[in-house]
């Protein structure tokens, strides 16, 4: 299941950084942070709880950019 969520992030160096640690979650099979159009795509494991997952791709990516936030 693929779903696409808007983004607030202040830089690309810091989307870059959290595709490469959110792609780590155990239940995603591919991210795409793009700071260009402020969009998070995700790509989950079939029958992956997405809001749990979102929870922790946010928790995660809050690591690196503490004022970013993700709609879901």
């Amino acid at each position: 299941m693929i779903k696409i969520f808007d983004i607030e992030v202040d830089c690309a160096n810091c989307a870059a950084k959290m595709e490469q640690a959110a792609g780590k979650i155990k239940e995603v099979i591919g991210i795409n942070v793009n700071f260009m159009t402020l969009k998070m795509t995700v790509e989950f494991e079939e029958g992956a709880d997405t809001r749990k997952v979102m929870k922790e791709i946010l928790r995660v990516c809050r690591r690196i950019e503490p004022d970013c936030e993700i709609y879901f």
